[in-house]
């Protein structure tokens, strides 16, 4: 079956693109589609473990993110991304990968579909 790919270039919180991000790629795991899930620029701070929502409007991001892991979602965080914000695979929700730019061009180039949110 063929892969498809979602990039998250967005931060997590202040507008829609993460939560639509992980809906996307949660939908087409639902249907035994191969997916992965991509974060880069302001995206990967979605994937810090322990964020604290209380007094905010926003739903968790990281029970979504553990939620696609769970499904079969591969995830993987831009490792340049990562390093711009002085973010470690230790800081990261477990079961996420680094990827370098070399690894997230390969992922691209064999996924039949990618969204960009």
């Amino acid at each position: 079956m063929e892969t498809v790919s979602v990039i998250l270039r967005k931060p997590p919180y202040g507008c829609v693109d993460a939560s639509e991000a992980i809906r996307h790629a949660m939908g087409a795991a639902t249907m035994d589609i191969p997916v992965n899930l991509i974060l880069i620029g302001g995206g990967v701070s979605a994937l810090k473990k322990g964020q604290d929502i209380s007094g905010t409007k926003y739903a968790s991001i990281e029970s979504g993110l553990s939620d696609c892991m769970d499904m079969g979602v591969a995830v993987y965080a831009d490792k340049d991304s990562l390093e711009a914000r002085n973010l470690k695979l230790q800081d990261l929700v477990e079961g996420s990968r680094i990827a370098d730019s070399r690894e997230v061009a390969q992922i691209l180039k064999n996924s039949y579909v990618t969204m960009v949110f």
